[in-house]
C-alpha cells in the first residue's frame, strides 16, 4: 500500500508538493511556494516531518515547485536532492527571487547534496522505485512514477503532451495519477492560442512588453515570434542553455537557435525597442519584469500577459484595470490532453493539482475518476482499501 500526503497545490494554486510513503521509505516530490500568500500558507504543509524524508525529487525549477527548498532544509531535511541538470542550472535564480532571504543565506542547498538524473532514468530509494520522463513543460522538466508494495502512482508535475516546442515521454500505467489541472476544462489548443498571440502582435507593430518565465514559456513564445524581437539581456544565456535538440521536438532547436541569435539585447532603464520585448518573470512579481512593467505602464506601451496571474501581482492588477491584455500561451495540459493522458494510463483514480476547488469540480464533470474533494493537508491511500 502507498500513502500520498498532499502537502500543497490541492484545491489551490501554488506550493505544489506531495510525499509518498509505503511504511518503510518516504520520499517527497517538489517543494513549491504560493505567490501572494504569507506566513505558513506560503510554504507546503508537511504531511511527514522533513527530518524523516529519505529523498526529495524536484520536477523543475519554477517557484511553485522548488521555491520552498531552502525552508525545507531549515526544517531539518538532510537527505539527497534529486533533479535534472537543467533544473539545477535554473534553481538558483528562482530561489534568489522567491526564498526567504535568511533561508537563502543560511540554507542554500549544497552541491554535495544534489544528485542528477536524466529524464527517462529510474532511481530506487529504499523500497520505492521512481521512474522519470520528460514532461514537455520546460527543458529538463519531468514527471515521476513511484512504485512500491505492488502499487504505482504517477505525479504529472507540470506537463504538456501537446507542446509545440518541448518533447514529452508517456508515463506508465498506474493505480492513481496526480494530474496537472492548472487549466481545468479549458479545451483551447496551443496551436489556436499561438495564432491568437500572433494576431495580437500584428495589431501592435510598434513594440510591446511580454513578461514570461525564464524557463519554458519563453521558448513557446519565441516559436510564435516570426519577426524581430528583443530580450532582457540577462535571459540570453539561460535561453541558449534550453535550446538543445535532445529536449526539444525535431527541428525546433535549429529554429529557436536562429531566432535567439538575432534577438536584440535590452536592459532595464533603456528605451523600449520598437518590437516585442521578452522579460522575466511572467507575473511581474520579481526579476526584470517588475521594473519593466512599471516603465511600460508609465510609457503607455502595450503589454501582453500569457500565463498565471496570482491575486495581488502587478500583472493581475494591470489586467484587471484593462491596462494589459491576456492571452494564455498553454504550458499546461488542456482538457483534451488530460483526458487522453488518463485514458492512456488505464483510467486510474485521479487527483488534480494546481487549481482551486471550483476548477476541480468542473473537471470532475468530464473526468469522473477525479477525486475533486482532495485538499492540501489530507492523505490518500492506494491499496486494498481503495
Amino acid at each position: 500500500m502507498l500513502t500520498l500526503h498532499l502537502q500543497g497545490g490541492f484545491g489551490e494554486k501554488g506550493r505544489t508538493s506531495l510525499a509518498v510513503d509505503d511504511g518503510r521509505t518516504r520520499i517527497m516530490l517538489d517543494a513549491g511556494i504560493k505567490v501572494g500568500a504569507a506566513g505558513d500558507d506560503y510554504y507546503p504543509r508537511p504531511g511527514l516531518p522533513p527530518g524523516e524524508i529519505d529523498a526529495l525529487f524536484i520536477s523543475h525549477a519554477h517557484e511553485d515547485h522548488v521555491g520552498a527548498l531552502c525552508r525545507l532544509l531549515r526544517q531539518g531535511y538532510a537527505g539527497p536532492i534529486l533533479m535534472t541538470a537543467e533544473t539545477r542550472a535554473d534553481m538558483p535564480a528562482t530561489l534568489a527571487q522567491y526564498a526567504d532571504a535568511d533561508d537563502l543565506a543560511r540554507f542554500m542547498p549544497p552541491e554535495s547534496r544534489i544528485e542528477l538524473f536524466r529524464p527517462g532514468d529510474a532511481v530506487t530509494i529504499g523500497s520505492l522505485h521512481v521512474e522519470t520522463g520528460a514532461s514537455g513543460h520546460v527543458a529538463g522538466g519531468v514527471w515521476f512514477a513511484v512504485a512500491g508494495g505492488g502499487r504505482r502512482v504517477v505525479y504529472a508535475a507540470d506537463m504538456v503532451s501537446a507542446s509545440r516546442v518541448f518533447a514529452m515521454q508517456m508515463p506508465p500505467a498506474c493505480d492513481l495519477v496526480v494530474l496537472d489541472a492548472s487549466y481545468g476544462v479549458d479545451p483551447v489548443t496551443a496551436e489556436t492560442r499561438a495564432a491568437e498571440i500572433a494576431a495580437w502582435l500584428d495589431r501592435h507593430p510598434g513594440g510591446c512588453l511580454m513578461p514570461t518565465p525564464l524557463a519554458g514559456r519563453s521558448l513557446e513564445l519565441m516559436a510564435v515570434l516570426a519577426g524581430p524581437f528583443a530580450i532582457e539581456a540577462g535571459m540570453r544565456a539561460a535561453l541558449a542553455a534550453q535550446i538543445r535538440p535532445d529536449v526539444l521536438r525535431p527541428g525546433v532547436a535549429e529554429l529557436l537557435g536562429g531566432r535567439l541569435a538575432k534577438a536584440v539585447d535590452w536592459q532595464v532603464g533603456a528605451p523600449f525597442p520598437p518590437m516585442p520585448l521578452l522579460v522575466h518573470d511572467g507575473m511581474g512579481v520579481a526579476g526584470p519584469a517588475r521594473p519593466a512593467l512599471a516603465a511600460a505602464e508609465a510609457a503607455g506601451l502595450p503589454i501582453l500577459l500569457s500565463g498565471h496571474l496570482p491575486d495581488g501581482s502587478p500583472g493581475a492588477r494591470l489586467a484587471a484595470q484593462g491596462r494589459a491584455d491576456w492571452i494564455r500561451m498553454p504550458t499546461h495540459p488542456t482538457l483534451d490532453e488530460n483526458v487522453a493522458l488518463w485514458e492512456a494510463l488505464g483510467r486510474p483514480r485521479a487527483l488534480g493539482h494546481s487549481c482551486d476547488a471550483a476548477t476541480l469540480a468542473a473537471l470532475r464533470g468530464v473526468l469522473p475518476a477525479l477525486e475533486a474533494d482532495a485538499r492540501t493537508g489530507q492523505s490518500v491511500r492506494i491499496g486494498e482499501d481503495g
